[in-house]
């Protein structure tokens, strides 16, 4: 006979007590809560490294039926604190997978809680701002549950990024074999040296750039200047990642230094962040964060629009654009925050969501290509 799974508590720090089923690692766990409206990609979801320090709860009704397929994965293992679903699939149905979701979960040891009311999750959320709460399997009382939410630290001042990156630089050779991307990534002319900083770097990400025809070497986030420097690269790559980008003061200072060297930087997601903060600017917490396959973006050069995918908790104050050395490139249509800039005068471009598309629409898969054409401007 199968043993019944136990009983499981979401808390929150408003005061709020959910209760549901366990699911995946039985255990406790704590973060900020954020929703995610993707209707697919809950594998890229988890172990997108940008989602440490936070309780992901997906939209979607159903999550877990095409199961895992570990060539989906976008690094080694799931870096999400816990995950919120109101259903999860027993019995997946794809050819590609070798497990189901709650077992992967539960050998990486990631909590989950099923059951619950994500609507009800997503709509206080989108009310009150994200929160910090706390899922256990263990029985506790709803008081002590609240408790151990408020305890959580806060996502403003977190450095995260040192806890996802790699410990050691090397090259990354693999490329994308997905057939949608190929008209992409066909291109002439001379291969790139590129140094990917790794502050949770996703793995198309690299994937990406390795196709279109960049020779990576990717390097820790604590990297220095004189690291990243010694191959001689001809650009870097500001990757994404987790926590506060105000607190990244060594990553500002690398950021700092390659511009001043002249070479040609793009940054994605953090690595947006980043650049804003090394061009004189400043970044803000938003109220719940863009978390999502299905966002608005409109290029302010051409007024095209972009259904992009995004992860992200912090956004670029557009003072910095004042400054008139910077221009706002993109911008969210669902609040108009920040989405994308450009140096007017150095070969620098970055956007806040993520073109690599996983998940996610391709929309914005021309930005690597967009980048590629920049070095061609530089070194031809």
């Amino acid at each position: 006979m199968k043993k019944a799974r136990p009983a499981a508590a979401l808390a929150l720090e408003d005061g709020t007590v959910l209760y549901g089923e366990s699911f995946g690692a039985e255990g406790l766990c704590g973060g900020e809560v954020v929703f995610n409206t993707s209707l697919t990609g809950y594998q890229e979801i988890l172990t997108d490294p940008s989602y440490k320090g936070q309780i992901v709860t997906m939209t979607a009704p159903l999550i877990g039926n095409y199961g895992i397929v570990p060539e989906d994965a976008e690094a080694e293992r799931p870096w999400v604190e816990g995950f919120i679903c109101r259903e999860v699939a027993k019995v997946p149905s794809n050819f590609r997978a070798n497990e189901d979701l709650s077992t992967y979960l539960a050998r990486t040891g990631v909590v989950g809680i099923e059951g619950v009311d994500t609507r009800a999750i997503t709509k206080k959320l989108r009310e009150k701002g994200s929160l910090r709460g706390f899922v256990s399997t263990a029985n506790e009382s709803d008081a002590t549950l609240v408790d151990r939410a408020r305890a959580v630290p806060p996502m403003e001042g977190r450095d995260l990024v040192l806890e996802v990156t790699r410990r050691r630089e090397s090259m990354w050779t693999e490329s994308t074999s997905k057939a949608v991307f190929l008209p992409e990534h066909q291109f002439d002319g001379p291969v790139y040296d590129l140094v990917v900083v790794d502050y949770g770097a996703k793995w198309n990400i690299m994937r990406n750039l390795t196709s279109l025809g960049f020779k990576v070497r990717v390097v820790p986030a604590n990297a220095t200047a004189a690291d990243v420097l010694k191959s001689k690269p001809q650009a870097v790559f500001l990757s994404n990642g987790p926590g506060d980008p105000a607190t990244l003061h060594y990553a500002r200072d690398l950021a700092t230094a390659m511009i001043d060297k002249g070479l040609p930087v793009l940054g994605i997601c953090l690595g947006h962040q980043i650049l804003g903060h090394a061009l004189g600017g400043t970044t803000y917490k938003l109220p719940f964060g863009h978390h999502g396959g299905n966002h608005p973006v409109m290029d302010l050069r051409t007024r095209k629009v972009e259904i992009t995918a995004q992860n992200h908790g912090f956004a670029v104050d557009p003072a910095l654009f004042e400054k008139g050395d910077v221009e706002w490139t993109h911008k969210s249509l669902n609040d108009g925050s920040c989405e994308g800039m450009r140096h007017r005068k150095l070969p620098i471009m970055s956007v806040q969501y993520h073109p690599e598309a996983a998940p996610g629409p391709h929309d914005s898969l021309y930005l690597f290509r967009e980048f590629r054409k920049v070095l061609e401007g530089v070194y031809r």
